[in-house]
């Protein structure tokens, strides 16, 4: 006869079963949340702003919890999942949305105005981005903007002096100009006033000022981002009383991204026999004697003639076109190869189209300086807007998308900054460097782009970006001031998304020699921490004037050794520590973005030796032979070195090319 179990050994199995079907629950538990194949769901944000937040980042499996050190090589599998926004977001939107969390790590009670400033971008590009989601058929919404826009676009367009002044003494032209359109002004220019401004002639202390009398006519395209000024596509500056040549002259250049162009000075010389026409018109018109002390004739054969009787009647060629005090009727007209400039009936001046614009990009025209304007007169205008033309619509072929991200690490990830409406920037990055970047398997590159203050602008965007494949958008309002958010996410991206070895960031009017500059870094040994571009040292910030940077800004008396903003390359040990420290709320944020990263290298060059790499051939003034990268490029530009380059020659384009005279001056009249 069997004896009953005791009681104690009766607890003991019960204990032992209880805790084996626990340690089974858990198991199937942990499977099922780390399962690849089982979708877990995720919650819906609520309304508003928070319908744009992004998942948060977690680096190393850490989260909010642990810092660990940055890895100093890619993750051998991308992490995707922070690409797409969360919630609705990520099924309206995926794949073209940055996994930078921004509402969440920017805080506006922060200290720091720039903080402050890019929560509040960041909660108003949420908003937006909330309305861009709501889209309910992208063709149908631009087709009903591009109606809207259509319909604002007026043939002529008439002002009299009172109605420009109330304007702010800009007449808007909503649809550019186009092959023949001309604008009338009808003004009358100041009496000279005293002034020691030193951008016209340097006067010495205690020498009396110098008498000034002069205007500014330009014409201008759209505002690309706030804070950075428009380009100007024509610069018409006359000098009634000159400036440090001493006699009337009137000059011409343009302004592209912030960097003049060499001038066209006008001093009443006509133009040489041999220099090249525009539409058959010399640039320069002669308006001064012929006898006078800057003559053709030289003074030795002058004197000669008189000597032997020879005489030669004295001609008085046209004066000046512009009187203090009297008006003028000045009539610009766009030709086939410049704009034409006559003044009271009689041709002035001719000026040569600048790579870099189109007659399209010129939708304002600005008159400033010491002139009072009686009316204004713009005729022959386009009545489309360019931004629905069927050219872009052409441009959107299979051909330049975007094949899908490579399953395993890179090489180098391309992070391009770029604007909303920077749609002719982008194509020609697509059909030149960036195409040699897509049939790369190691390499990858990608559009960074904010949202922007117009609707249709950021619906244009939605569609590029859901052709293309190759946009990421930030969600926050575009701001000059902010860019250095643009380029955390490169970091992100770079680091989370594709897991590159390196990070590569460059402006889309930049052009990339893209084997020259893997052929750059290979030269240093791999593990090593690396930031390689074209360095600047010991450079102070300005403390005045337009670009004057605080001592709340930026307290130093030295920026950080830096590379120049519009190509650097930084290995991704450093990228994820700059990632970690965003989502920390540790990462000091300044305005210029080059600076920025200067200044999170050095912070993790003490703990962790970098290797700075310098180079001119990372060129931020325009381009040199055998160049890494070519700023300020046009898409023009962008096609012919490519044409180059598929030929062998790592050659600038001359012909086309902007040679800047002075490389550091920002686009303030001149």
């Amino acid at each position: 006869m069997r004896r009953p179990p005791a009681a104690g050994a009766t607890c003991r199995r019960f204990a032992i079963r209880g805790f084996v079907a626990v340690f089974l629950v858990y198991v199937l538990a942990a499977l099922a949340l780390e399962s690849p194949l089982l979708v877990v769901p995720t919650p819906v944000p609520g309304a508003g702003a928070a319908t744009a937040a992004s998942r948060p980042l977690h680096l190393d499996g850490s989260g909010e919890r642990g810092r660990g050190s940055a890895p100093a090589r890619p993750l051998k599998r991308p992490h995707r999942e922070t690409l797409s926004a969360a919630g609705r977001s990520s099924r309206r939107l995926p794949g073209i949305v940055s996994g930078l969390d921004l509402l969440r790590r920017l805080n506006a009670t922060r200290s720091g105005s720039l903080r402050k400033v890019a929560a509040e971008a960041a909660a108003a590009g949420a908003r937006v981005f909330s309305e861009l989601q709501t889209l309910a058929g992208t063709v149908t919404e631009l087709d009903a903007t591009g109606e809207e826009e259509r319909s604002r676009c007026p043939h002529s367009i008439v002002l009299t002096g009172d109605e420009f002044r109330v304007k702010g003494r800009t007449v808007e032209l909503p649809c550019g100009l186009t092959l023949g359109s001309y604008i009338t002004v009808a003004a009358t220019p100041r009496a000279a006033h005293a002034d020691r401004d030193p951008k016209i002639t340097l006067v010495r202390e205690g020498d009396e000022p110098i008498m000034v009398s002069q205007f500014m006519m330009e014409l201008q395209g759209l505002k690309t981002v706030d804070g950075e000024d428009p380009p100007r596509i024509l610069h018409f500056n006359p000098r009634l009383r000159g400036d440090w040549s001493g006699k009337p002259v009137i000059e011409q250049n343009t302004c592209y991204r912030m960097q003049w162009g060499t001038s066209l000075r006008c001093e009443g010389w006509r133009s040489r026999a041999d220099e090249e026409t525009v539409d058959g018109m010399v640039k320069c018109e002669k308006w001064i004697r012929d006898d006078e002390e800057r003559s053709e004739q030289s003074k030795t054969s002058w004197w000669l003639n008189r000597l032997i009787g020879r005489t030669k009647k004295v001609s008085v060629d046209w004066p000046y076109p512009f009187v203090e005090d009297r008006m003028f009727v000045l009539t610009l007209t766009a030709g086939l190869e410049g704009y034409h400039v006559n003044v009271d009936g009689r041709h002035v001046t001719s000026f040569p189209y600048r790579t870099g614009f189109v007659l399209e990009d010129a939708t304002g025209l600005s008159l400033n300086g010491d002139l009072d304007v009686q009316s204004v007169f713009a005729g022959t205008l386009p009545t489309a807007h360019p931004s629905f033309s069927p050219q872009k619509h052409l441009e959107m072929l299979p051909i330049w998308q975007a094949p899908p991200l490579p399953d395993e690490p890179i090489e180098i990830f391309i992070g391009i900054l770029s604007a909303g409406n920077h749609f002719a920037e982008r194509m020609a990055v697509r059909k030149t460097w960036m195409s040699a970047a897509q049939k790369s398997s190691n390499v990858v590159a990608r559009f960074f782009v904010a949202l922007n203050g117009r609707k249709e602008v950021n619906a244009e965007l939605k569609k590029e970006a859901e052709f293309f494949g190759d946009i990421v958008i930030v969600p926050f309002m575009d701001s000059y001031d902010l860019v250095v958010l643009k380029t955390v996410a490169i970091c992100e991206y770079g680091v989370r998304v594709v897991s590159a070895r390196y990070i590569m960031k460059c402006d889309d009017d930049n052009f990339v020699r893209l084997e020259s500059v893997k052929d750059e870094l290979k030269k240093i040994p791999r593990g090593k921490s690396l930031y390689v571009g074209n360095m600047n040292y010991h450079h102070k910030p300005l403390r005045t004037g337009k670009w004057a940077v605080t001592y709340e800004e930026w307290p130093e008396e030295d920026y950080p050794t830096y590379a120049n903003g519009p190509g650097y390359v930084i290995s991704s040990d450093i990228a994820a520590s700059i990632v970690s420290e965003f989502t920390a709320h540790k990462l000091r944020l300044f305005k210029m973005e080059d600076v920025s990263m200067g200044m999170w290298v050095e912070r993790f060059n003490n703990t962790r030796h970098v290797q700075y790499v310098h180079s001119i051939k990372f060129c931020q003034f325009g381009c040199i032979d055998d160049y890494y990268t070519a700023h300020y490029q046009s898409p023009r530009q962008m096609l012919c070195l490519w044409d180059k380059l598929q030929s062998g020659k790592a050659q600038c384009c001359i012909a086309a090319a902007r040679v800047f005279i002075r490389i550091n001056l920002k686009c303030t009249y001149i």
